[in-house]
């Protein structure tokens, strides 16, 4: 069943009403360790479902973003507790990222189109993290099929990883790999009401880079994806500094950093309100 109204106007609703907050549900054999679990499938169930449980119960998550790998990993059984978490999500009414960064050209683009961006496949999103290294429309039958069934996908633009430069930055002045990725997801958004479905990652560390580079955020009209907040070392003031104009578009994504705070349900949500309440501007 497609949904009636566009991944963006969901998105801007998620985010008038809990604020800019995206709370990663990462998985990792260290986390699940200082959560007292085991590293298998039914650490990995209980982990996810603490997560949804305490996003569910708080004000101050916009939406939720599994990474895809810490699930793949454990293969056809780690993809079943996806596939549950993900419904989890759904039922509680919150926007789900699968944070998976597939890439590819036609027939099997579309194969992870189809996977992740229609409502027939168990492992159905709100939206889906995509890379462009096979160039910005190879990613085009993911993005046809995204707004055709009024869902949404996060293209890979500007990284903080150090490796990324080596790519992202390339280009003749003005014209960097980033910006092209920017300006396309633009032409894209360039008919939304108020913010496209076609959103960028861009990380809360490299906003420098970003104006370096001549990318303009606001026009490209996207959500943004920024991850960097909390463990990795962005705080919020100066990620809304970074941003500039383009802040009311902003996700900010945190992970670890309030993650660490589990297994209890209710220090989960402290967490998440702290950051909420660092992030709102008053």
């Amino acid at each position: 069943m497609t949904m009636e109204r566009s991944f963006g106007d969901r998105l801007v609703q998620a985010m008038d009403h809990q604020g800019p907050l995206c709370l990663g549900i990462d998985p990792h054999p260290q986390l699940l360790s200082a959560w007292g679990l085991n590293d298998d499938t039914a650490g990995l169930e209980t982990f996810s479902k603490t997560v949804v449980e305490a996003a569910a119960g708080t004000t101050g998550v916009a939406a939720l973003k599994p990474q895809v790998a810490l699930y793949e990993r454990f293969g056809s059984a780690g993809y079943a507790v996806l596939e549950s978490t993900l419904q989890l999500a759904r039922d509680a009414g919150i926007l789900t990222i699968a944070d998976a960064k597939r890439g590819d050209i036609g027939s099997t683009m579309a194969g992870y189109a189809a996977a992740w961006l229609t409502s027939e496949s168990p492992l159905a999103a709100d939206a889906v993290t995509l890379s462009a290294y096979l160039g910005y429309e190879s990613l085009r039958p993911s993005i046809d099929l995204a707004l055709a069934n009024n869902r949404g996908v996060f293209v890979l633009a500007l990284t903080s990883n150090p490796e990324g430069a080596s790519v992202q930055h390339l280009g003749s002045s003005g014209d960097s790999v980033a910006k092209r990725i920017v300006d396309a997801a633009g032409k894209d958004n360039q008919n939304a009401h108020r913010l496209g479905s076609i959103g960028l990652v861009v990380g809360a560390t490299v906003t420098a880079a970003a104006k370096a580079l001549n990318i303009d955020l606001v026009r490209a009209n996207a959500p943004i994806l920024a991850p960097g907040y909390g463990s990795q070392g962005a705080q919020a003031a100066d990620i809304r500094a970074g941003f500039g104009e383009a802040w009311p578009n902003v996700l900010v994504n945190s992970s670890r950093g309030i993650l660490k705070y589990g297994p209890n349900v209710s220090d989960l949500q402290v967490a998440i309100s702290s950051a909420h309440e660092e992030l709102v501007v008053k």
